[in-house]
């Protein structure tokens, strides 16, 4: 199912609101309600009493800073609802919710109110990996292949992955199986929907070489648990997991939920009903702040709840390790990912000193930041209603807040400013020239004279200038005098050509590099069958009518190609595949972190004397003008 509007996740800093104009902006008009909520006391079982704990007052100033940010995103329409709960070695000093759980009736959210998480449910599919790994029913490092022995791929390597691959993005898989992943209805089936729809695919790169985004990774666990304990995944983690916890405000949603407990996602001003994400362990927990800090509180004591142990110390301390360390292909190594973690070792609070596992989570209608200080006993869960309203740069400012407060910093970090410097140019810009290809979108880069360059990102039939006039500078990164702070420089890697953007993220007192394209060679002109299909439209037939996609209107694809670049497929004005023969459109780049995530893989034939398109286990047929 083709999608580049609904994506599940994003890790950190990979949409910094400096860099908008790299990245699909949101189409989404939020309806405008004001704040409420109320501070609470430490929840039973993390600590604290029937009395304000004393950080409580302790960090007021850190908790009015995030009240009245989040305040100011609701009453900017950047989110209908927003839940938060911030924890320290006292408890859950902080619990509170601000909009509108139904606009409906206006119903206001409650710290009980349940949003969707999306991603964060990583965390809690390593951590079921993890205690299958402690019972001798999983191995990190054994073949899945082991446990799962009908999986098969096009590509013979397929046999390699393993569960820590899945784990820590690295094992090779397209990215993301689009069919019916958000829906207005429950679709179960989608784990093994995505597994079936993995033998029609190659890899796009060799297990452990490089880590890009992978949801598919994550879902292949749903199917890894299912198989050695004979379980659903969502039975499997309740039992296991939730249960234990007492995080009764969680579930999976495999049938809907009841009015007044969940959050209603809001689109272009209309109320939607109960948003359903069907990979559950990729991105489908709804749960809520409070609940997720008895998670926290888990990891916090190394793998114990309320004096049980739920997973050994060595399981939690290794989904906080750095996997990155063996990665062949790593242009951008400040990207720890840990198994489930997005960050090991968060660059944000890195940056000041202090260690972070960090998760962000994002749905067709929700975005969510998850952190947890081990040496710093602390631990906040931000979730809200809405994709715009910034919600690492105030998870980020209440915590940077909250640690200087308790002299765990010297003081809350000024943000970067100043651009550095002109320096003589080491490379001729005309060598930098060319298309940089990517999940969503192509770059032009165009040399000017040999010391400045111009960058264009590819927006419906034209290009946009999002980067012009960029000339080196003392800091070795190519700058313009552009006010979002933004630089490029270009690097060969294993005979692959990047283009890397670095962009201040956060709280804005550190940059973020990443991996925005990989530079594609011209191929020699298609064939005729494949010009023939050039400019045509495809229908998906198999996609559920209460998916999101088809409900609000998308779900068609289209086949062009880019007059710049001769040779190449272009797929729905997004990217460029590589043709294998007549019938078949492969993929191309290997682009690590985020950029290279969710890639299709295309094969064409003739059903029923149609012409059938595959891209998994979606299905299109071919539409025909009237």
């Amino acid at each position: 199912m083709h999608s580049t509007k609904l994506n599940l996740d994003c890790p950190t800093g990979a949409r910094p609101a400096e860099a908008a104009t790299l990245i699909s902006p949101s189409r989404r008009h939020w309806m405008q309600f004001a704040g409420a909520g109320a501070l609470l006391h430490a929840l039973p079982g993390c600590g604290g009493g029937d009395d304000p704990a004393p950080d409580a007052g302790r960090l007021s100033e850190a908790i009015q800073w995030g009240r009245d940010a989040i305040r100011q995103a609701v009453q900017k329409n950047q989110a209908t609802a927003v839940s938060v709960a911030l924890m320290t070695s006292e408890g859950v000093i902080w619990q509170e919710a601000f909009g509108v759980a139904d606009p409906q009736g206006n119903v206001a959210a409650t710290v009980d109110s349940r949003f969707n998480i999306g991603s964060v449910s990583k965390v809690l599919a390593a951590l079921a990996a993890m205690v299958l790994c402690d019972r001798g029913k999983l191995a990190l490092d054994a073949p899945i292949t082991r446990y799962l022995p009908g999986f098969s791929m096009l590509s013979s390597e397929y046999g390699r992955i393993t569960l820590r691959h899945l784990l820590s993005h690295s094992s090779g898989l397209p990215g993301t199986n689009w069919r019916n992943i958000f829906a207005f209805e429950p679709i179960a089936g989608y784990a093994q929907d995505t597994q079936d729809g993995l033998a029609y695919f190659h890899l796009k790169h060799q297990p452990g070489e490089l880590a890009v985004y992978c949801n598919d990774g994550f879902t292949m666990v749903e199917n890894l648990v299912a198989a050695v304990t004979g379980q659903s995944y969502a039975e499997f983690v309740r039992r296991e997991i939730l249960e234990p916890l007492g995080m009764s405000h969680s579930a999976y949603p495999v049938q809907a939920f009841p009015e007044g407990s969940f959050v209603h996602p809001v689109y272009e001003g209309r109320r939607m009903g109960q948003e359903f994400v069907s990979a559950y362990a990729t991105g489908g927990l709804a749960s809520t702040p409070g609940d997720m800090m008895r998670l926290a509180k888990m990891f916090l004591d190394l793998g114990m709840y309320q004096g049980k142990r739920l997973v050994s110390q060595a399981a939690v301390q290794e989904m906080g390790t750095d996997q990155t360390k063996g990665l062949r292909i790593n242009p951008c190594p400040e990207w720890r990912w840990g198994l489930g973690w997005d960050s090991a070792l968060h660059p944000g609070l890195d940056s000041v000193g202090i260690k972070a596992w960090q998760k962000n989570g994002g749905t067709s209608f929700f975005s969510t930041e998850f952190f947890v200080l081990p040496d710093q006993r602390m631990a906040l869960l931000l979730t809200g209603a809405g994709t715009t309203y910034g919600p690492l740069r105030i998870a980020e400012g209440v915590l940077l807040r909250a640690l200087a407060t308790t002299r765990a910093i010297p003081a809350v970090p000024a943000a970067l400013e100043g651009i550095p410097a002109a320096a003589a140019p080491s490379v001729d810009a005309a060598g930098l020239a060319g298309i940089y290809a990517n999940f969503e979108g192509p770059y032009k880069v165009q040399a000017v004279n040999a010391g400045t360059i111009d960058v264009l990102h590819r927006k419906g039939d034209a290009w946009d200038p999002v980067a012009p006039g960029l000339t080196l500078r003392a800091d070795g990164w190519w700058w313009n005098d552009a006010p979002s702070g933004n630089s490029y420089r270009w690097l060969t890697l294993d005979g692959k050509h990047y283009m890397i953007q670095r962009v201040p993220a956060g709280w804005g007192h550190y940059r973020l590099t990443m991996s925005v394209g990989q530079r594609l060679a011209p191929l020699p002109p298609l064939s005729a069958a494949w010009q023939a299909r050039l400019g045509t439209r495809w229908e998906p037939t198999n996609e559920s009518p209460e998916s999101v996609a088809l409900a609000l209107g998308g779900g068609i694809a289209t086949l062009d190609e880019l007059a710049e670049l001769p040779g190449y497929v272009m797929w729905s004005d997004g990217q460029l595949l590589r043709p294998d023969g007549d019938d078949r459109a492969r993929m191309t780049i290997q682009v690590p972190v985020n950029h290279g995530r969710d890639l299709v893989e295309l094969e064409f034939s003739t059903v029923d004397g149609q012409p059938q398109m595959r891209s998994g286990s979606s299905l299109y047929r071919l539409l025909t003008e009237d």
